[in-house]
């Protein structure tokens, strides 16, 4: 049997080598022509959620602008900045969105700084009462010359934010504040609550605080559940409120120690 002979026609292949070249010819000639054209200079910037300016971007090709680049260099100079963004908005607009921190509390060091949910402390706009946030203590000698913009991996910055979180998802003591936490020692960790507000009362005689609390000692462990069990408690201890000194949650049952207790 003879063998059949194929012959492969390099015609197609030729066609299709000059349409792709031609084909980067167009594209090549065209990103030259964008990159060269004054039509797509930047002519403006728009921020959103702040007052910085990014002017010195206006003029330049807004092809030739690495969105990416200019996100992480913009963030790295905005420590309380959590995200920025820049799109380009065809032929010469570029919006910048810039998503700020949250604080989550306020960090006592030689100045206080804001902590947000992730661990990142920033400085804050605002401090001290103004915020109306729990200030954490403790950590002065556990971070060394504090640096905004940056995250601590510490297990006591992590045991206030949960302390924290898990206060507020609290519907038992919705209507309570967080004042301070103080995680100097993991083993006595505790945090300081404010009770709701109440209405004065003129027909007692003896003065009233205006806004008084008590101490709730936790420690490191079983956050979660300690919160849980705390709103049990001030439940039903509802009407001894104005009189407890510290709630203890480090043991097994929770020790309720009142102000005019016998020692």
């Amino acid at each position: 049997m003879k063998k059949q002979k194929f012959k492969l026609s390099l015609k197609p292949f030729i066609i299709s080598a000059i349409i792709l070249l031609a084909i980067s010819f167009l594209i090549g000639y065209s990103w030259k022509i964008s990159i060269n054209s004054r039509i797509f200079s930047v002519r403006q910037v728009i921020v959103r959620n702040s007052d910085s300016s990014f002017d010195f971007l206006k003029g330049r090709n807004i092809f030739a602008i690495d969105l990416d680049k200019e996100s992480r260099q913009a963030v790295y100079a905005c420590p309380d900045c959590k995200k920025i963004r820049f799109t380009r908005v065809m032929p010469n607009l570029i919006i910048v969105d810039i998503l700020k921190r949250k604080p989550l509390a306020l960090v006592k060091f030689y100045k206080d700084f804001g902590l947000d949910e992730d661990g990142v402390l920033f400085k804050p706009e605002f401090t001290g009462s103004e915020t109306g946030l729990p200030v954490i203590y403790g950590l002065e000698t556990k971070i060394f010359a504090p640096k905004a913009g940056t995250r601590y991996k510490r297990r006591e910055l992590d045991v206030a934010i949960e302390i924290i979180k898990e206060f507020k998802a609290s519907k038992n003591l919705r209507d309570f504040s967080l004042k301070r936490i103080n995680v100097a020692s993991l083993e006595e960790a505790n945090f300081f609550m404010l009770l709701p507000r109440q209405p004065a009362d003129f027909t007692k005689k003896i003065p009233q605080v205006e806004w008084a609390g008590f101490e709730v000692r936790t420690g490191a462990g079983n956050i979660k559940q300690k919160i849980l069990i705390l709103g049990g408690v001030v439940t039903q201890a509802r009407r001894e409120w104005q009189n407890i000194k510290y709630i203890d949650l480090r043991f097994n049952e929770p020790v309720i120690k009142l102000n005019n207790d016998v020692k």
